[in-house]
């Protein structure tokens, strides 16, 4: 398979082959980050405790292909599950933002061709996270960030 042309402009999610679907991923590693969400106001705060699969340096998971045996909660991210999910992936995330009708931001990788555009542009947390078994659970708290925008 290949990428065709500005395909994200044209081709519905639903509609994108898989390396099409997974050219989307910008690599901030925010997505595999962990959330909390406030039960009364359905609010998302996004943690710098990350996944015990993230890569810290390179914001890539470092079992990509068998994440969802390893961490069963792991949300594997597909066309036909972004309509539940999409609420709670990063504001700048290509997959949330294409769902909600929006286009790529300007310094993702599809648009510049350099897939460091994002570290550059200061959207990733390469180097700002803390491994989740570091963290007791409900410690998580002292750890909300900002998302990087």
């Amino acid at each position: 398979m290949t990428l065709r042309k500005r395909f994200w402009e044209t081709v519905p999610l639903d509609q994108m082959n898989d390396e099409e679907w997974e050219a989307l991923c910008d690599g901030c590693g925010k997505c595999c980050l962990n959330k909390i969400e406030d039960a009364d106001t359905g609010e998302v705060y996004l943690t710098r405790v990350a996944c015990r699969l993230l890569d810290d340096a390179t914001c890539r998971c470092g079992q990509y292909d068998i994440r969802k045996s390893l961490v069963p909660e792991c949300i594997v991210l597909r066309p036909s599950t972004i309509n539940k999910h999409a609420y709670w992936m990063p504001q700048t995330c290509a997959y949330r933002r294409l769902w909600a009708g929006e286009t790529l931001p300007e310094w993702h990788p599809l648009l510049t061709g350099d897939p460091e555009s994002p570290h550059e542009a200061g959207i990733s947390l390469r180097g700002a996270t803390v491994p989740e078994f570091e963290v007791d659970e409900e410690d998580w708290e002292g750890h909300i960030i900002e998302e990087p925008t």
